[in-house]
């Protein structure tokens, strides 16, 4: 007689039922039915998984298949799946070379007003310029900018990126520049009188930079207004209220990228 005619096969083996696989993230709460110990994921260590009661105490459990109870249910703990690591970003907001190796100078420079200058755009810029092998050099003022051109010697592999401060319509800056003709260079400037207004106010943590009256030097209008003692100490806390682009008036971050661009244009 077949066995369909009494049922189910009695000697045939039931099937088990699978216990689901769960990633063990942090936080994920659940009890070792053995010891009746229950607390959140913290982390591996050795192959197991260390588990953190609600009075704070830690303990290490193997993952075994079916270890565990998750709302009263058998599951497997498994490690979770490494997560793709975000692209590291330098301060000018451009993806970071890791391992980056020192190389040569290129012919081609970017120069800038002054000192401060220097060191604002190091700050923010740094790591792009090593990438690309430029250097900045300060020139102590623009009077002499024509001259300092026609003995650098420009070439299509050798061009000059230059920043002007106070860069606006009719100023003295503007007709110095306006002197320049040669395929090679590329002024831009902001309209600012000195570097440090190219720093947002709240990152240096006022309100605005101060109104400096005509005759006086800008720099010291500025520590006398804010009690900032001496120029180098003023300085000292702006560069330092500055950790990425985003610190940086919008004029000033046009104005050096396009520079880096026109100076790291690969030739043929």
């Amino acid at each position: 007689m077949r066995s369909h005619d009494y049922g189910r096969d009695i000697l045939s083996t039931p099937k088990r039922k699978k216990v689901p696989e769960v990633p063990a993230e942090p936080g994920l709460v659940v009890e070792d039915p053995a010891s009746g110990f229950c607390g959140a994921v913290v982390k591996f260590e050795y192959g197991q998984v260390v588990l953190e009661d609600r009075h704070g105490r830690h303990r290490l459990f193997p993952l075994n298949p079916a270890g565990f109870l998750l709302d009263g249910q058998p599951v497997t703990l498994v490690k979770p799946a490494p997560q793709p690591q975000k692209p590291k970003i330098s301060a000018s907001g451009s993806v970071r070379v890791e391992g980056l190796r020192a190389q040569t100078a290129k012919a081609s420079r970017i120069w800038v007003e002054g000192k401060h200058d220097a060191e604002l755009v190091e700050r923010v810029w740094g790591h792009d310029l090593r990438v690309e092998g430029i250097v900045v050099e300060p020139l102590d003022g623009v009077d002499e900018l024509p001259a300092r051109i026609a003995e650098f010697g420009t070439a299509s592999h050798r061009r000059l990126g230059v920043l002007v401060d106070h860069l606006v319509a009719n100023s003295k800056e503007q007709r110095i520049v306006d002197r320049i003709h040669d395929d090679n260079v590329l002024v831009t400037g902001h309209p600012y009188v000195d570097i440090w207004q190219a720093v947002k106010p709240q990152a240096v943590k006022i309100k605005a930079w101060p109104v400096v009256p005509r005759g006086v030097p800008w720099k010291e209008g500025v520590c006398a207004a804010l009690g900032w003692g001496e120029t180098w100490e003023g300085w000292q806390r702006v560069l330092g209220s500055v950790s990425s682009y985003r610190d940086i008036e919008s004029d000033l971050l046009g104005a050096v990228e396009r520079l880096i661009d026109f100076v790291t244009v690969p030739q043929d």
